[in-house]
């Protein structure tokens, strides 16, 4: 797929890996509408983006009536739709016994598998639809690609994470038979799988600790830096022969359990 002028959606696409990309795919060429939570920080990347590259809808991926109205807000801002990346996700830790003997509540269990998985297929159902409908881009009928992002907890999932390692592992779960139905359309479906980044919420956490974690990386020892991830989903867009795979994006590393 050339990105150039092509159209993307991406999910959480104001802050962190969700910014990156958004950053990487508009060098290429590509437009991209922002759907997040957050309206003050997406106006901004907007801003920074430049207002003919980008766009902003204040998006609430559980929500169906939200995520269909921020579809046709991307219509309408760039009149088609070829990439979508569904990188909004939440994962605060919760053991399934707490400190007191107390079970995790299913309610904690569930918003989170709802934002991540619910959410996630939310928008790649409804986007899928869009994709469907337009004029193929190459002589393969190509009409688009769906990137979704998992996290490797999805396979080293640690002590502390049942509710996320679910919702990831259901995310990578995906991929396969979603790109086997929809090849018919010409819409290929891909996961990324990433590790530990050197994001806005890492940078949180203090150099020191930074440090440790970086050193639990095999090579690099460091902590993934936000743009090779951009990088990563403009590799997946661009080539068209990258069908119903999970990548992994983390230095090799294995989590330890906990």
């Amino acid at each position: 797929m050339d990105l150039q002028n092509k159209v993307a959606i991406v999910t959480g696409g104001a802050s962190g890996l969700g910014l990156a990309a958004c950053e990487a795919l508009v060098a290429k060429g590509a437009k991209v509408c922002i759907f997040d939570m957050n309206r003050e920080m997406g106006e901004k990347a907007v801003a920074d983006l430049g207002q003919g590259s980008a766009c902003f809808a204040e998006v609430n991926v559980t929500d169906e009536a939200s995520v269909s109205a921020g579809i046709q807000v991307c219509l309408n801002a760039f009149g088609a739709l070829h990439i979508v990346l569904n990188s909004a996700g939440i994962g605060p830790p919760e053991k399934v016994i707490n400190r007191e003997g107390e079970p995790l509540p299913l309610a904690n269990f569930k918003k989170i598998v709802d934002v991540n998985l619910f959410g996630t297929f939310n928008v790649l159902s409804k986007a899928a639809a869009e994709m469907a409908k337009g004029e193929p881009f190459n002589d393969d009928n190509g009409r688009g690609v769906i990137i979704n992002v998992a996290s490797v907890a999805a396979f080293d999932g640690q002590i502390g994470q049942p509710a996320y390692a679910a919702s990831k592992a259901g995310v990578a779960g995906m991929a396969l038979p979603i790109a086997r139905e929809l090849a018919r359309y010409g819409i290929r479906c891909n996961t990324i799988a990433p590790g530990l980044f050197r994001t806005p919420l890492a940078e949180s956490l203090g150099e020191k600790v930074i440090e440790a974690l970086g050193n639990s990386v095999e090579y690099p020892k460091r902590l993934g830096d936000p743009k090779e991830f951009g990088k990563l989903v403009v590799q997946i867009a661009e080539n068209d022969y990258l069908n119903g795979e999970v990548i992994r994006l983390d230095g090799a590393i294995r989590m330890a359990a906990k």
